[in-house]
């Protein structure tokens, strides 16, 4: 094995995540040959690279391939293996549609999160790393707007200390922000669509009432690699 390959593998699987600016990423993300090494790697053990141009990190996740066979059958294994209940679920996929979805806007339209008007000339700009677009929600609106929903405080406070631990999200005082995980291991091209214009509709409108049926819309995500164990964390 190449040893740059080899070394890749070992620290995504080590960390769970690395920068895309990290020097052998930027590699793996622009040189063909070595993408197709590291994949192959990978693909040999059940393995792919999972990585988008909206968010500053990479991870690895579980071939699908390979999902029965490590979780068992579709049919009696649940939607996420991180172990969260339906209503950890539920929050996920709120702060997901709260930080991520307006993030993205802001970088397809070449915003920046302190951008205070339109530039003619965004668009010929690069497109904005998600540290520089992404905004936190506050965590009393949060629990105002959907603790009853969710639990209230404590299951909801239960639910964020699993998200943060899993590196889904960031807390810093009363401010919830996007993790390395948040925009890599949700399906945004399947989810979207289901959760603006259905189970979440009412959160852009600002009105939580539609939260409650929010774990029904949530499909299965891609099972990420833990340290030591190359398949024991959700999406």
């Amino acid at each position: 094995m190449n040893d740059d390959s080899q070394i890749l593998i070992a620290r995504l699987l080590t960390h769970q995540t690395l920068r895309r600016d990290d020097k052998l990423v930027k590699r793996v993300l622009s040189d063909e040959l070595f993408r197709a090494e590291v994949d192959k790697r990978l693909l040999e053990s059940g393995l792919k690279m999972i990585d988008n141009v909206y968010a500053d990190h990479v991870t690895l996740a579980l071939h699908r391939a390979v999902e029965p066979k490590i979780f068992g059958a579709k049919d009696i294994w649940q939607n996420n293996n991180f172990g969260l209940t339906r209503d950890g679920v539920a929050l996920l996929v709120v702060l997901w549609a709260q930080i991520i979805l307006p993030k993205r806007e802001r970088q397809e339209t070449h915003q920046n999160a302190d951008d205070d008007q339109d530039d003619m000339f965004d668009k010929d700009k690069p497109m904005p790393r998600a540290e520089d677009t992404s905004i936190g929600i506050s965590y009393t609106a949060l629990l105002s707007d959907f603790g009853d929903k969710l639990g209230k405080k404590t299951r909801m406070d239960m639910n964020l200390g699993a998200l943060s631990r899993m590196h889904f999200i960031e807390r810093r005082g009363d401010v919830i922000l996007e993790g390395p995980l948040l925009d890599l291991l949700m399906d945004t091209d399947v989810l979207k669509e289901r959760i603006i214009n259905g189970a979440l509709a009412d959160v852009f409108r600002r009105a939580p009432a539609a939260v409650a049926v929010v774990a029904d819309a949530v499909p299965e995500a891609e099972p990420a690699a833990e340290p030591g164990d190359a398949a024991d964390t959700p999406t």
